[in-house]
């Protein structure tokens, strides 16, 4: 699932405002109108394609049917490799089918980081932290695109690059880079068509799947916002990464019959994201305190506070994930 927690970002198209001018060297304007181009193009299109999410070792392809109308937005995704999977997208509600697992999992979610509409909802602060360039012209998916890099400029984050359809402006190919320039993580088109797609329920569950759930379990997490939390605290901060979202996610009760909260951070600084999950220890298994591991441009460190198990997760360098795991603790009462 870590898949769709990245996949299922908008920008506000329009003029460069002044507060953004500022944080940007000259000749970085154009660049920068570029990327305001991509959420408009996103949210807006009706289109159909087959993209590959290519992390570390791992890949995986997926269809995507996404259609625009009357100011509402209907998307289906399925994931072709390895156990099926089909995600629902009504504006803001998304629905998991797992077959294999029999089970449906309805959430209200914010449809940024899915693709193609990887960039943030706002531009302010990208030229603080990112040296935003204009690249060469390159043919993605049969399309003509404009490719847009954007370098670190210090070691807490990775660099970017974005390949933009000269034509409309929607995002073909993105792409996570190491400090040394080699590739961590790619989303990429290898077939796109513009317009509405052909049938009217193409953006709906497959047929397949539509039949089989009436027998499904069916979960829908209780998601609301984590107020007034001060036990945990946050003291390693990771420069121009801001809180973005605080909140309480409950699973309901399960089948052993005990109900599960989570509390969920996320930090970003526009591009990259770094999520916070704390949970009570339970005895379904040990947690080493500090284990990391990582593949592609996603690193994971698990840690054992004050009873409490906090995994921290992002698509930054393992050496900012660790920093910032470092500095979370409880306050003393």
């Amino acid at each position: 699932m870590r898949f769709f927690t990245r996949t299922i970002l908008l920008l506000v198209a329009g003029s460069l405002s002044a507060s953004v001018q500022a944080q940007i060297a000259p000749g970085q304007g154009e660049a920068l109108s570029w990327l305001q181009k991509v959420s408009t193009a996103a949210r807006q299109l009706s289109y159909s394609g087959t993209f590959v999410f290519q992390n570390g070792t791992r890949s995986e392809t997926s269809r995507i049917v996404h259609v625009a109308a009357g100011g509402n937005q209907f998307e289906r995704l399925e994931v072709l490799d390895g156990s099926p999977r089909e995600v629902i997208r009504h504006n803001d509600e998304v629905t998991c089918y797992l077959p294999e697992k029999r089970l449906v999992v309805i959430e209200q979610r914010s449809p940024r980081n899915s693709f193609p509409a990887l960039l943030p909802a706002s531009l302010a602060g990208l030229g603080e932290h990112y040296q935003i360039r204009k690249g060469a012209n390159v043919r993605v998916a049969g399309r003509e695109s404009q490719l847009i890099r954007l370098e670190p400029r210090d070691g807490w984050r990775f660099g970017r690059q974005f390949w933009i359809d000269q034509e409309n402006g929607l995002l073909l190919k993105a792409e996570v880079l190491s400090a040394q320039g080699e590739s961590l993580e790619s989303l990429s088109f290898t077939e796109l068509n513009i317009g509405v797609p052909a049938g009217a329920d193409a953006a709906k569950l497959s047929t397949a799947n539509s039949e089989r759930v009436r027998d499904w379990t069916i979960r829908k997490p209780r998601v609301q916002e984590l107020r007034d939390e001060f036990r945990w605290q946050f003291r390693s901060e990771l420069p121009g990464f801001r809180r973005q979202s605080a909140m309480l996610r409950s699973s309901g009760r399960l089948s052993d019959g005990d109900v599960r909260d989570v509390k969920h951070w996320v930090f970003s600084d526009g591009l990259a994201a770094v999520s916070v999950f704390i949970s009570p220890l339970t005895g379904g298994g040990e947690v080493t305190d500090g284990e990391m591991e990582t593949m592609g441009a996603i690193s994971v460190i698990k840690r054992v506070i004050d009873g409490h198990k906090v995994v921290v997760m992002g698509d930054a360098p393992p050496t900012a994930i660790r920093h910032f795991a470092s500095g979370i603790g409880t306050r003393s009462k």
